[in-house]
């Protein structure tokens, strides 16, 4: 009996070791994908294929054909992406405590040292850039630019110091689509650049509604977002203001085609539709929220609508 009971709690000593194993790679896991911003990564993958899409099927290149080119460009682009992330939870650790949607983050409760985020950030951003210089020379010099965009311009000197952060830092979000197609042609055409600017005026108005719901958030952080500084009147018509700015960009990609032009005029208009019918609730969160959710659909449709209406 004794025996028989030595080797069941053995057993059970095992399976509680293997529990806690398994348990430990989870929380590891989670850290990382917490740390490079999975969902940024993401998202920016959709605009950086589709950049690369693009350019493959306007310079009448076979998709097939260069398998290893769209590797090369989402791999190095994800890498550069979260690395940039990474680095920007290095720097925003003092913050970060301050703000509900970023308090657990490794950086901030210690389960990652500083040291070993800003190594990981480097590795990251090194290694993305090796895989972009596989493919053109401009589309890991654009690359590295988004880095010094987000970090540099954004994360240490605007976003601190000037109501205009959110704006400055959607330079390096515009980026993605132009490393996608400068993978492919590094002369950039102007449909890039038109990618472009649909990226950069997309991007305040989105993160403003974002910021209207978390403004007391960035007033304890001490961030001058537009609505902690400006108030939620003069933010809500910035919002406009920039889905406005929106209207004519669509027209600068003809070779999309009547129906991509119709799609994305309708989404513009729907847009504001969204806010105007969102004022009967009398609550600026959910005004914000639903201004938040409609832009990240907008974004998604719009860019798979460009891929979808080359196959057509």
């Amino acid at each position: 009996m004794s025996n028989s009971r030595a080797f069941m709690d053995a057993g059970i000593k095992k399976s509680d070791e293997s529990l806690q194993n398994d348990v430990s790679r989870t929380t590891v896991w989670k850290d990382f994908l917490s740390l490079i911003k999975i969902g940024i990564v993401n998202s920016n993958l959709i605009t950086t294929f589709t950049g690369l899409w693009l350019a493959l099927h306007f310079t009448g290149q076979s998709f097939l054909n260069n398998l290893d080119i769209v590797f090369y460009t989402v791999i190095g682009s994800s890498l550069v992406i979260a690395g940039s992330c990474s680095l920007n939870n290095y720097i925003d650790r003092d913050i970060d405590p301050f703000m509900e949607r970023t308090k657990n983050r490794p950086t901030v409760t210690g389960r990652v040292t500083p040291i070993r985020v800003a190594m990981l950030s480097a590795l990251l951003i090194g290694a993305g850039t090796i895989f972009l210089l596989l493919t053109t020379v401009t589309a890991a010099l654009i690359g590295l630019i988004g880095v010094f965009s987000y970090i540099v311009l954004y994360t240490i000197w605007s976003k601190r110091r000037y109501v205009s952060n959110t704006i400055i830092g959607s330079i390096s979000g515009a980026v993605p689509p132009l490393i996608g197609w400068a993978a492919v042609d590094a002369n950039l055409d102007v449909m890039a650049w038109a990618l472009f600017l649909i990226m950069f005026a997309w991007q305040p108005p989105h993160f403003y509604a974002l910021a209207m719901r978390r403004a007391e958030e960035y007033r304890s952080a001490n961030i001058p977002m537009l609505p902690v500084v400006k108030g939620f009147k003069r933010t809500k018509i910035s919002i406009y203001l920039w889905i406005a700015a929106l209207f004519p960009l669509p027209f600068l990609l003809p070779e999309l085609g009547m129906p991509f032009l119709i799609l994305a005029s309708l989404l513009n208009i729907g847009w504001v539709v969204t806010g105007i019918y969102a004022r009967k609730f009398n609550d600026d969160i959910k005004w914000a929220t639903l201004m938040f959710v409609y832009s990240l659909q907008y974004l998604t449709i719009m860019f798979v609508a460009m891929v979808i209406i080359t196959l057509i």
